[in-house]
């Protein structure tokens, strides 16, 4: 584990980099301050970068067009792998029809939607439609009653047996400085243990977002896992996944592990990134051309 002072030094080791989305490029505040000149870098060494993020809450196109409203032009949807592309994949591939219960927004529903499935939200299924929900996916944390749709999605899952799919693993996100709110994950760890049912997760630390990523490069070109470095706010998710995966990792202190944090979170966890740096910003000063 090395401590970088200089963001360039480590991204000019590797050919391809994947970025954590929150607390790496963007933060509660908006874009980290300066992370255009990263990607801008990027472009003109021609190294390749994909956004890997525990977000289901919208398609690629339109977590693109977030960036795009902020500035950053750089990422575009096909640069995006998500958490949420992963869960429409098991759906095509595994529920053939019915209805898909959902916990989200109805921008996360529209994007999991696929031929011969009908996604509702849990606070409109009811009786007369519960014997056609063939699986059920936690999507987002916003978009439903936290006491009525929760107590609803606990007594659907003691009553049916029906595949459930987390899509965003993360437990809480910083809302400030000093302040989190829980996340999907959370939730869904907590209705896990209540409910006594083994829930099925796509998100980092699982590794198929990262062999998700891996194929889409390796289909048009030859790449090994040395020449990608995973770069992330938080080490349960980023930095143990790109680990587990063989992937050398960057933690930055611009997002869920803050700088005085950071020596005391990885002796407890044993989670061991190899670089450390306080944030992914590579300094116009920095460019060399």
């Amino acid at each position: 584990m090395k401590r970088i002072e200089n963001f360039k030094s480590i991204i000019d080791k590797y050919e391809i980099i994947f970025f954590d989305a929150f607390g790496v490029i963007k933060t509660y505040q908006g874009l980290v301050p300066g992370i255009e000149n990263t990607f801008a870098y990027l472009a003109a060494q021609k190294k390749e970068y994909y956004i890997v993020t525990n977000d289901a809450s919208r398609s690629p196109v339109q977590l693109a067009e977030s960036y795009h409203k902020q500035g950053l032009t750089a990422v575009t949807a096909d640069r995006i792998v998500s958490s949420g592309m992963l869960t429409k994949e098991y759906l095509d591939l595994k529920v053939p029809d019915g209805i898909v219960a959902y916990l989200g927004t109805p921008e996360s529903s529209h994007y999991i939607e696929t031929s011969g499935l009908n996604t509702l939200p849990m606070s409109r299924i009811n009786s007369s439609n519960i014997d056609k929900v063939s699986a059920m996916i936690f999507l987002d944390d916003e978009g439903f009653d936290w006491c009525d749709d929760l107590n609803k999605t606990v007594n659907l899952l003691r009553k049916k047996t029906i595949p459930v799919i987390v899509a965003n693993t993360d437990h809480a996100y910083p809302l400030s400085v000093n302040d989190v709110s829980i996340a999907i994950g959370g939730i869904a760890a907590m209705i896990e243990n209540i409910v006594g049912k083994k829930f099925i997760r796509f998100g980092k630390p699982d590794s198929q977002m990262f062999m998700f990523a891996y194929d889409l490069i390796r289909e048009y070109r030859p790449i090994s896992k040395k020449e990608i470095v995973m770069v992330g706010d938080t080490l349960q998710t980023d930095i143990l996944g790109g680990n587990k995966f063989g992937l050398d990792t960057v933690l930055v202190l611009s997002g869920n592990t803050l700088p005085g944090d950071a020596d005391t979170r990885i002796t407890a966890t044993g989670i061991m990134p190899t670089y450390i740096c306080e944030n992914a910003v590579v300094q116009s000063g920095e460019f060399g051309f």
